[in-house]
């Protein structure tokens, strides 16, 4: 793998041992700061593990069930939503569509929870919930705001105290921009572009986070250290599949389970999250059967992310991916 061919980070680790690393490119352009191990990202979507993992938790408490419907915590919605259940939020089968089914939300501008929620009830299900797999952002931030109801505190303050710190995930937080020397710009070929609005997204793609840091997250669900057995297997089990695979380069996206993509990456098992927000994109990968994990954090949004990762696959293994 060539360092011309990324700006950001790459780490593998295998068996709990970290086996290829690679930092290059600048994480502030203007600065000339460059990438290193301890440069903090956004991963985007794949956040939604995270929320996922706060969803199960609260579970695990029995503070909320996963068949719960969502008029629980939010009264008056429209009668299309009554059917929709925690459970087909995390899985994306509750029918709601993704930021480009509602473009009057401007995701570079702040807006307020209630009326975020007031244009997502605004246009009809896509389909009836349970029915039909529709990745879906919005019911991200849904969940994230059922966890603040239910948890009976921020967001980001829950992520911290009951994932974060437990984990030793110290570079790791969740909505506003870390600031400081560690945290990544966002740029398109090398151009730099807005972020988001990322409380706009909370919940769906509003975390920080170095590579290192990413790969404890996945040995923490890989041990079971963080979530009881059961709610371990329900987030892993596959309750979503996609009418048509996503397929590039050797990788297959075939199904959802909470918070985590199931399909193969060349040809070998794996649980995955690709994410991008403008100026960052991200992947997390987990290939069970060897014990691999891998991320790639960048903050050039022009990167072939999927090509850098099975270079990345490759070394790690030792193997030619052909």
């Amino acid at each position: 793998m060539h360092a011309d061919d990324l700006s950001g980070v790459a780490v593998a680790r295998r068996g709990g041992v970290i086996v290829t690393e690679l930092a290059a490119g600048l994480a502030d352009r203007v600065l000339g700061l460059p990438c290193t191990l301890k440069t903090r990202f956004q991963i985007a979507s794949v956040s939604k593990q995270f929320t996922a993992a706060a969803v199960l938790l609260l579970a695990s408490q029995s503070r909320l069930s996963l068949d719960d419907p969502i008029s629980r915590w939010f009264g008056g919605i429209p009668q299309d939503w009554q059917a929709i259940t925690v459970h087909h939020l995390l899985a994306h089968i509750s029918g709601l569509g993704h930021w480009e089914d509602f473009p009057a939300l401007d995701m570079y501008r702040p807006i307020e929870p209630a009326r975020e929620l007031s244009m997502f009830q605004q246009l009809p299900l896509l389909s009836a919930p349970g029915s039909r797999y529709h990745y879906s952002s919005p019911g991200y931030v849904l969940l994230a705001w059922i966890v603040e109801k239910t948890g009976g505190q921020p967001y980001a303050s829950f992520l911290a105290d009951r994932i974060f710190t437990p984990l030793g995930m110290h570079t790791a937080s969740a909505g506003d921009p870390p600031g400081g020397a560690g945290m990544a710009r966002g740029y398109r070929a090398g151009e730099p572009v807005p972020s988001f609005e990322l409380a706009n997204g909370i919940g769906a793609g509003d975390i920080w986070c170095t590579a290192p840091d990413l790969l404890r997250w996945d040995e923490a669900i890989a041990s079971g250290e963080l979530l009881p057995a059961r709610l371990r297997e329900a987030m892993l089990t596959q309750h979503a599949v996609l009418d048509t695979p996503a397929t590039l380069e050797g990788w297959s996206i075939t199904g959802y389970g909470y918070g985590w993509q199931i399909g193969t990456v060349l040809g070998r098992r794996a649980y995955l999250h690709t994410g991008d927000n403008t100026g960052y994109l991200a992947v997390n990968v987990w290939l069970p059967d060897e014990q691999i994990a891998f991320a790639v954090l960048t903050n050039d949004e022009a990167t072939d992310i999927i090509h850098v990762a099975t270079d990345l696959l490759e070394m790690a293994t030792g193997t030619p991916n052909c």
